[in-house]
């Protein structure tokens, strides 16, 4: 045969095929009692519109928490690590493809061999005299100069089937970088919220502070002048202190959440001090929010984008260990000039080539690859109960967030509804003060429960902007772009 590479080649890409299952998509979760067109604890206050898939946070209206967000996306180390885990899957899928090809090189090969009885080298008949023909016929000598080439045939579709796993993988890792975003901005805006209201908690005890302290200056003053006794003036005292307590607690946790900020946009503690200087207003979410449906969350949601694509990968690798029952055919050839001399590699007729071949086929292996494929096999099943439960969760969490929701409109409504019957009795006590029907005392009494009053309702207002910003991250949203396969 002239040229048995041909044959051979055509024989390999004539059999070749792609064994283990085809991946047929994520399991159907329809059947767990999954809510169809709506979401269960959805009320009037949300719409089933699609919600905005990026930059959520505009519907909010705090230029200084949009800033924020900005420099959390660009500067965050976690987000900067799970996109550089992105590059790394997706040189993975590079260098699999890679690998279906032949891998050449140049070589130079230099043989000097003695061995004692072989006559390589000589084209006549047994050698002519004594020793020295004898040493002279077993020494031998190659040189050659060339390129060589090494190819694996894919017969059972092996190769192809750790593309598709690494293909799966890459686009795993595209949907968890999106993941991350959605944490890293549902945080921002988490930390951002709790320190405009520690901010304004600071403001309202000092406000409290001040008017215990001159409450306590006038009850010391009566009882120093005999006309009560020692326990109110305890009494007032204990109050201040614990106002002072108070104080100092909200603003240890300004001082916290002014740190983590920091931190979730890159940047060392203290850095943010002066850009987050406060009070300011609490942002507030819209008045009509618009979710989407049960539908639409499985779909975008990118820790669900994540664990289908785990599902892709783990059914992939089946067929990877499936491949390891069929033979595997490999070439190695080399093509180069050179002979018995080291001139001969500066002589272009002198031209060789050699093509090897080889057949291997394991059929005998006690089990092993049975053992692969049941451990593969078991690992797909895991995944796609992987899946079920991120879906489920993420149901969960959409309903848990929609019930706060509404829970917390009606509380801050009610304790809207008390501030102001506390503005307005302040008001009037003032008023009688000013008349001179009451004391300074009652009045500061009145004014320290119309601060309180102030307070719970920014608490309830500061919860309410919470779980809006719990419902955007149930919903995954926060990211930019479509997560789409490798």
């Amino acid at each position: 045969m002239k040229n048995p590479i041909t044959p051979l080649l055509v024989l390999a890409f004539l059999s070749a095929c792609t064994v283990g299952p085809d991946y047929a998509g994520p399991p159907d979760i329809a059947g767990a009692g999954m809510p169809e067109g709506a979401f269960a604890r959805q009320t009037t206050e949300v719409s089933s519109t699609a919600p905005l898939l990026a930059e959520w946070w505009v519907a909010l209206d705090d230029p200084v928490l949009t800033d924020l967000e900005q420099m959390a996306i660009a500067n965050n180390p976690g987000l900067e690590a799970a996109q550089a885990r992105v590059t790394q899957a997706r040189a993975s899928v590079r260098q699999e493809r890679a690998n279906r090809w032949p891998v050449a090189g140049a070589q130079a090969t230099s043989i000097q061999a003695e061995v004692p009885g072989l006559d390589i080298q000589s084209d006549s008949g047994p050698p002519q005299g004594g020793p020295e023909s004898d040493e002279e016929n077993s020494t031998l000598s190659i040189y050659n100069l060339g390129v060589s080439a090494n190819w694996e045939i894919d017969l059972a579709g092996g190769q192809q089937r750790t593309i598709e796993a690494a293909n799966a993988l890459a686009a795993g890792s595209v949907a968890t970088a999106a993941d991350a975003q959605v944490q890293l901005t549902a945080e921002v805006a988490h930390a951002y919220v709790a320190l405009r209201e520690r901010q304004l908690r600071i403001e309202l005890l000092r406000q409290q502070v001040a008017l215990q302290e001159e409450s306590l200056q006038l009850v010391i003053q009566r009882f120093q002048q005999g006309t009560i006794a020692a326990f109110p003036v305890g009494q007032a005292n204990n109050i201040l202190q614990s106002l002072n307590a108070d104080l100092a607690a909200a603003e240890a946790d300004a001082a916290i959440y002014l740190n983590a900020l920091a931190v979730l946009v890159g940047q060392a503690p203290g850095t943010l001090d002066d850009f987050l200087a406060g009070p300011a207003p609490l942002p507030l979410p819209p008045e009509q929010v618009s979710i989407g449906d049960p539908a639409s969350l499985i779909a975008r949601r990118p820790d669900i984008r994540a664990a289908e694509r785990n599902i892709a990968a783990a059914t992939a690798r089946i067929g990877v260990v499936e491949a390891a029952r069929y033979p595997k055919i490999s070439f190695m050839g080399i093509l180069g000039i050179g002979g018995t001399s080291l001139s001969d590699v500066f002589d272009l007729s002198n031209l060789s080539a050699i093509a090897v071949p080889q057949l291997q086929w394991g059929f005998l292996d006690f089990g092993r690859t049975a053992a692969g494929i049941d451990q593969a096999e078991a690992g797909q099943i895991e995944a796609e109960a992987q899946y079920r439960q991120i879906v489920l969760g993420a149901l969960q969490d959409a309903e848990n967030s929609l019930s706060r929701f509404a829970q917390q409109r009606r509380t801050v409504a009610a304790l809207a509804q008390i501030e102001q019957s506390a503005t307005r009795s302040a008001e009037l006590n003032r008023q009688r003060y000013e008349a001179g029907v009451i004391s300074l005392g009652h009045l500061n009494a009145a004014e320290r429960e119309r601060l309180m009053a102030e307070a719970s309702l920014q608490q309830a207002t500061a919860a309410l902007t919470a779980s809006y910003i719990a419902i955007q991250k149930s919903l995954g949203l926060g990211w930019e772009n479509p997560v789409e396969g490798s």
